[in-house]
């Protein structure tokens, strides 16, 4: 039986169809966070194999509950706040569509077109635009589809087609 270095496991090379620059093809991943479930247990087992003598200081056993109590409310935080940044992403997204946007492609070429679509299919939101999917995070500017020229000068307005009679003031 041999040890194998690079992946850890035990047993002959190959016989779980592992190379040398190949993981195996079972392979379990250790949990690497600390939750509440492994927080209780570890407390369990302090509180059970504590000297008698000399047992644990409760305000030292308070602090730590609610540091875990602090702990999981700040991870629930920071998933709402992820959850929120998404819910602007796609709501942003979705404010483009039918406006004239830019964004410089692949050969650094700035480019502009109408936002005809958009998918929610990954991460972040693909717009498409002149049927080429571009990324939220890559558009550079955003201007109303129906926006003139910028040469063009707004137009006068129009004098009234019928004349007013002047007034004067009753007595």
């Amino acid at each position: 039986m041999t040890i194998d270095s690079v992946t850890g496991t035990v047993g002959a090379r190959g016989a779980t169809g592992a190379g040398l620059y190949t993981a195996p093809t079972a392979t379990r991943a250790p949990k690497q966070t600390m939750d509440s479930e492994v927080f209780m247990s570890l407390l369990v087992t302090q509180l059970r194999n504590q000297d008698p003598s000399s047992p644990m200081d409760t305000n030292q056993m308070i602090a730590q509950t609610t540091q875990l109590a602090m702990m999981e409310k700040i991870t629930a935080l920071s998933t709402t706040s992820d959850e929120n940044f998404s819910l602007q992403m796609r709501m942003a997204a979705a404010g483009l569509v039918g406006q004239q946007v830019s964004y410089t492609d692949a050969d650094g070429r700035s480019v502009s077109g109408i936002a005809t679509a958009v998918s929610f299919a990954g991460r972040v939101p693909q717009v498409t635009v002149g049927g080429t999917e571009i990324a939220l995070d890559a558009i550079s500017g955003v201007a109303s589809a129906s926006a003139p020229p910028a040469s063009a000068s707004p137009a006068a307005p129009a004098a009234s087609a019928t004349p007013t009679a002047p007034t004067t003031p009753a007595n």
